[in-house]
Order: C-alpha cells, then sequence, then structure tokens
C-alpha cells in the first residue's frame, strides 16, 4: 500500500506511485529520437555528397594532369583545406571527383546487379522444380568464389576504366539479391490470392507481372540501396590495387594507394580525407537503408549486411 503524507493545510494525500512499465517508455522515446536525429543526419550528409558531386565540377573544373611541384604536400590551410597531395594537387577538388566516380559506378552497378539479380531469382522462384534447383546451384557456384578475387579476375581482362570497374562489381554483386527475390517469390505463392488467380485461369506469366513481381520490388530496390556502399568500396579497393581507373584521375582509392608514401614521411591529409570521403557517404546510404528495411519488416530490427 502506497503510503499517505500529511500536506500543509492538514489534509492528506497519497503519492502518485511510480509503476515499472513508465521506464521502457522513457527507454522508448529515447531510442525514437536517436533514430530519427540518425535519420536526418543520414539524410543531409547524402543531399549534400549529391549536391557536391554535381555543383562542384560545374564551378571548379578539373585538370587531371596538372601538376605543381612548388605547392607539394602542403598541410591544409585556407587556400587548400584539405592540403595537398604529392604532386601539388588540390586534394578538396580531386576527392570530391574522385566521389563523383564512385558514385557513378555504385549506383550503376547496383541497377545492373539489382536487374539481373531480380530476374534470376524470380525465375528461379516462379519455375520451382529441377529449374530452381539448378539456377540455385550457379549461384551457389559463384558464391564459392571471394567477390574481390573474381572482380579482379573480370577486370584484368579490359583496359582500366570506369565500365570494366561497374561490369566487375555488377557481376559479382547481384548474387545476394537472387536468393533474396527467390525468398520473397517462394513466401508469395503459397499466399491465397496466388492460388485464386491460378485456380481462375491465370497464366505463369501473368501470374509472375501481376502478382509476384510487384510484390518482390520493395525487397529488391532495398538491395539496390544496400548494394550502392558495397560497390563504393569494391571500386575503391580494385583502384587500390591499381586494377581500377588510370593512376592519373581522381579515385578515392587511387589516392589512398599514392598517399602511403606520405603517410610513412608524417603527412597525415593526403591519407585522412579520401578515407573520410570513402567511409561517410557509405554509411550515410546504409543508414537510409536501415530505414527503409525497418519500413518493409517493422517486426526486425533493421541490421545493415553489406
Amino acid at each position: 500500500m502506497a503510503e499517505t503524507m500529511k500536506a500543509p493545510g492538514g489534509t492528506t494525500r497519497t503519492p502518485t506511485a511510480t509503476h515499472w512499465h513508465q521506464r521502457p517508455a522513457r527507454r522508448g522515446g529515447t531510442r525514437t529520437r536517436t533514430r530519427t536525429l540518425r535519420v536526418r543526419t543520414s539524410a543531409v550528409l547524402v543531399a549534400a555528397v549529391v549536391l557536391a558531386v554535381l555543383v562542384v565540377p560545374l564551378l571548379f573544373p578539373l585538370d587531371q594532369q596538372a601538376v605543381d611541384l612548388a605547392a607539394k604536400l602542403r598541410a591544409p590551410s585556407l587556400s587548400h583545406p584539405f592540403g595537398t597531395d604529392d604532386v601539388g594537387r588540390d586534394l578538396l577538388l580531386r576527392c570530391v571527383y574522385g566521389l563523383r566516380v564512385s558514385l557513378l559506378v555504385g549506383v550503376v552497378a547496383a541497377l545492373v546487379a539489382t536487374v539481373i539479380g531480380t530476374a534470376v531469382g524470380a525465375l528461379a522462384g516462379a519455375l520451382g522444380g529441377w529449374a530452381d534447383r539448378a539456377v540455385m546451384r550457379v549461384v551457389d557456384l559463384f558464391s564459392s568464389v571471394p567477390h574481390l578475387l573474381l572482380g579482379i579476375f573480370i577486370v584484368a581482362m579490359f583496359r582500366p576504366g570506369v565500365w570494366p570497374v561497374i561490369i566487375s562489381v555488377a557481376l559479382t554483386h547481384w548474387l545476394s539479391t537472387a536468393r533474396i527475390v527467390r525468398a520473397e517469390v517462394l513466401s508469395l505463392r503459397s499466399r491465397p490470392y496466388i492460388d485464386a488467380a491460378v485456380s481462375g485461369g491465370a497464366s505463369r506469366w501473368r501470374v509472375a507481372v501481376r502478382h509476384l513481381l510487384p510484390g518482390v520490388l520493395p525487397q529488391a530496390g532495398l538491395a539496390a540501396v544496400l548494394m550502392v556502399p558495397h560497390a563504393i568500396w569494391h571500386e575503391s579497393a580494385l583502384s587500390f590495387l591499381g586494377l581500377g581507373l588510370p593512376a592519373h584521375e581522381a579515385s578515392l582509392g587511387n589516392m589512398v594507394n599514392s598517399a602511403r608514401s606520405s603517410l610513412l614521411a608524417g603527412d597525415w591529409w593526403p591519407t585522412l580525407f579520401p578515407g573520410l570521403f570513402i567511409i561517410v557517404p557509405t554509411l550515410a546510404i546504409a543508414g537510409l537503408a536501415g530505414v527503409w528495411r525497418e519500413r518493409i519488416n517493422p517486426r526486425r530490427r533493421s541490421e545493415l549486411m553489406l
């Protein structure tokens, strides 16, 4: 029983009881505010990245082969906010140009890989039987080879450039999308409205186009968004190994690779800023994708599986 307390006027009052279920409510509110802040921060960062890669090249054209040895390895200052690299080029401009290439590779490769994975997964799930088993064995075969090794093999057959990297990333990243789409199609096939459509005389093609494909598009779109950061990292890794863009072109992987000797000499900025331009945008995109995942399946807590 709650204890009574005497008020100054002689009356008694019972203090309000503190129930055990009030604390989780406060924790839930804190969690919601934290998630809202994370979403807003990610959205602002993604918007800033898109604006920078669209506007900066128009305002500040960059000569990819220009050098200025007199300004070699200058520390960050007002004239060069990110400093200069080992041949005197402005790091801020080169980071923006390198990020533009990374986003181009990431978005285009993710779209191509999503189209391939959606087509393969939907075909396997819709056909079923031996066709499904054969397709998934092919997927398992390609999945047994590490993505980076397979990507190196594909890029090595072409001259260095953007499109070989896009082809390499697209052909090595459609496997997870195919599995996700196939699982979703198998789940949709057991729904009552699918059975009703088949009983009503609808063909397999009509069922696939009118009912199965719209049901897998949200999952396919989420897979495409989650694939963009992975594709950016893949492009940076290939460029770091010297298999991506030519050495004179602005690429975040090329910049980190060329800055290794500078880092050993104590010059930290040629490595730090390109690395941040790889990490921060990819985390922002992944944060927005996590919110999308929670909306698609609110019962599951968002886990970014990149």
